[in-house]
């Protein structure tokens, strides 16, 4: 019988216990860190815009007086931004996610496809902003309008639509397919009835996340050449029109001390839509979490 020395065993229980700690410890430090850094930024935003926010900001346009300045155009703007960006990059990103899981053959054109779209979520934002100009605004004519910036919005964050979709369609158990071919339905059937309500979760898990990407993304917008500074709304896609990331932008950058409340002021209101449109997907994933 082999001989065990306990105070060995007990020694690396001790080392390891330590070391368990101490990994935790910095975990727990990391994560104090981070929402350290989150309290003061809401802290600064809130103490400095919330003095600012009324319903006359609400209602009012642009102005070169601080005391004037509204986020009505750029408000207005995000909101169409964003019933673009919806609609075509679930559309296109659910759509290319069934494709890919449950059509397209193992093969070594469909991993190369795979990997692509895998390495597109990493490419820088700016670029998918030349696309977009190349593209929409000149091959297209589409110009700076609502529909141009959101066809690019919506290859922004395609990636990673695509991404979460093909993890939660994956995810859905092979029993649930099997059963309902059991029961006679066809093969598009069962992804319509059985296949996407189960993944609808994880779907807009990761939607959720590019959505808030393409509400605060700048920079394919400054490539597109979008206006910072409007005095209308847009009555359609094709109009030209602001976001709010923009419309901060231009605040921030100016010289009077008021307009750095008044940018404050427009992050709290674009936290507030941020807030809403997130609430709304977690509302819509919990339902159908809940069923399946």
């Amino acid at each position: 019988m082999e001989y065990i020395d306990r105070s060995k065993v007990a020694k690396k229980m001790t080392t390891r216990i330590a070391a368990n700690k101490l990994i935790r410890s910095v975990f727990f430090l990391a994560t104090l860190f981070g929402l350290l850094v989150l309290g003061i930024l809401l802290y600064r935003i809130l103490t400095q815009g919330i003095g600012w926010l009324n319903l006359e900001f609400l209602t009012n346009f642009a102005s070169r007086r601080p005391s004037n300045a509204g986020i009505n155009a750029a408000l207005i703007g995000s909101i169409w931004l964003m019933i673009v960006v919806v609609p075509a990059s679930l559309i296109l990103g659910v759509g290319t996610a069934i494709y890919l899981e449950e059509y397209a053959k193992k093969n070594k054109f469909n991993q190369f496809i795979q990997t692509n779209i895998s390495n597109l979520a990493g490419v820088p934002s700016i670029v998918f902003g030349l696309l977009g100009l190349t593209i929409f605004v000149r091959q297209l004519a589409l110009g700076r309008s609502v529909l141009a910036a959101g066809l690019t919005m919506s290859l922004l964050v395609l990636p990673v639509i695509v991404v979460a979709g093909q993890e939660a369609i994956r995810a859905v158990p092979r029993d649930l397919r099997e059963a309902s071919y059991g029961m006679g339905a066809t093969k598009w059937q069962t992804i319509i009835r059985v296949v996407l309500p189960a993944a609808i979760p994880g779907i807009l898990t990761g939607s959720i996340l590019a959505f808030s990407r393409a509400i605060g993304e700048t920079a394919p917008l400054v490539v597109l050449g979008i206006p910072t500074f409007i005095t209308y709304l847009p009555e359609s896609v094709l109009d030209t029109f602001t976001v709010m990331p923009l419309q901060i932008y231009n605040w921030a950058g100016r010289p009077q001390a008021d307009f750095q409340h008044v940018a404050a002021a427009g992050i709290i209101v674009l936290l507030v839509l941020l807030l809403i449109l997130n609430l709304i997907a977690v509302l819509i994933r919990n339902k159908f979490h809940k069923r399946y």
